[in-house]
């Protein structure tokens, strides 16, 4: 059975002075390494989390999934954030995941374009280059100007692995590479035409248009393709300012500020 712990946050102010002088590393920062997605989500948990903290939590630049899985797996660091399952060799090397969220991969267009929704397949037809004028899917007499990312992209990867027809999918030449999801947004925000993806947020509304596929918007839970967001520790190193991090990360105020950011809920 786990160890049962006393959020750090009841305890009266000398017996945390005791604590942090007790057991120095708990007076050091906490840094919550790993996946670029949802940087943003967990910053402003660690926000909220750091105003009656005992323990500094950070959400440092994005080492990958992969990082964050050799960090905590080997003990360089407590907690980790990824943006994939575990495999069963991870789990076997006693690291544990807490899902958050779900982030939906979100495909966004110029505000020009007039489209609202696609099919998956009609997706597909467009990066590939088979489609390309927006007049072939109910738009205007416009040519498709195709925004991606770079073939080691996250999005990417969790279009490729979940979106119908995405798995062996050519994206077509004729198309502009972004390196980042703040490029690919303000590409499409710039040029007419023009079609993007991304983790989704509440900050693509405006003048972008973010898509509905098959019918569905991004926050609804048929929506076709989304990674789930989660914590990883490992039993051996959680300690009390981890689990007391953990515990926050998931309570019901953690869980508005991700929506708030564009979380959609976990699927059953």
């Amino acid at each position: 059975m786990a160890p049962a712990f006393v959020s750090l946050r009841k305890l009266p102010v000398a017996a945390l002075a005791f604590l942090a002088l007790s057991f120095g590393a708990w007076a050091e920062d906490l840094a919550i390494v790993g996946t670029g997605d949802g940087i943003e989500m967990l910053q402003a948990i660690a926000t909220a989390y750091n105003a009656g903290g005992a323990v500094r939590v950070t959400v440092p630049p994005s080492i990958g999934s992969g990082g964050a899985v050799a960090a905590v797996g080997g003990e360089r660091q407590k907690l980790g954030r990824v943006a994939r399952p575990l495999t069963e060799a991870e789990k076997g090397q006693g690291l544990v995941e807490v899902p958050l969220t779900r982030i939906p991969s979100a495909f966004f267009v110029h505000g020009g374009v007039g489209v609202t929704g696609l099919t998956s397949a009609q997706v597909a037809a467009i990066f590939a280059g088979t489609t390309d004028n927006w007049s072939a899917v109910g738009g205007p007499d416009l040519k498709i100007r195709v925004v991606r990312r770079e073939d080691t992209d996250s999005t990417l990867a969790v279009l490729r692995s979940s979106m119908g027809g995405w798995r062996d999918l050519v994206l077509t030449s004729r198309s502009k590479t972004a390196t980042t999801t703040q490029d690919a947004i303000e590409t499409v925000r710039q040029t007419p035409g023009a079609i993007g993806f991304g983790p989704f947020s509440p900050a693509l509304a405006g003048d972008l248009a973010v898509l509905a596929i098959d019918g569905n918007t991004p926050r609804d839970p048929a929506y076709p393709s989304a990674v789930t967001l989660a914590l990883i520790y490992k039993a051996a190193t959680r300690d009390a300012a981890a689990a007391d991090f953990l515990a926050f990360a998931t309570s019901d105020h953690a869980k508005r500020l991700l929506e708030e950011r564009g979380g959609a809920p976990l699927k059953p």
